[in-house]
């Protein structure tokens, strides 16, 4: 008898975490030092991870083709690219996103070409 009681408190408690901490099992736990040569002309989005209460390292996760990849902030190429793609002062979950579109990217390539 207790114990369906005891599940079903549990679960309860577990949901409501869910719903109050959306991004808590989401966060990178190690980041990349290095970043790939090319990578920054693929990314579709991006977020910048701050180390606060959820998430204890900060990062900048990279979205390129539905995968997420977690590098350093420190990166002076990711801290350059970063200025590029300037990211609103809004604030969601210890996150700031940022979609980059087509357009945007295909004009930045063109930039770049000699």
């Amino acid at each position: 008898m207790t114990c369906p009681l005891l599940s079903i408190l549990f679960l309860t408690l577990l949901l409501l975490f869910l719903a109050l901490f959306p991004g808590a099992f989401n966060c990178c736990t190690k980041v990349s030092d290095e970043i790939p040569k090319g990578i920054l002309r693929r990314v579709e989005r991006f977020e910048i991870q701050t180390a606060d209460a959820l998430c204890h390292l900060e990062a900048v996760i990279l979205y390129i083709e539905g995968r997420k990849f977690c590098v350093s902030p420190r990166i002076r190429k990711v801290k350059k690219w970063m200025k590029k793609h300037k990211i609103p002062r809004k604030k969601t979950h210890g996150r700031k996103h940022r979609r980059i579109t087509k357009k945007k990217r295909n004009r930045n390539m063109m930039k770049q070409a000699p």
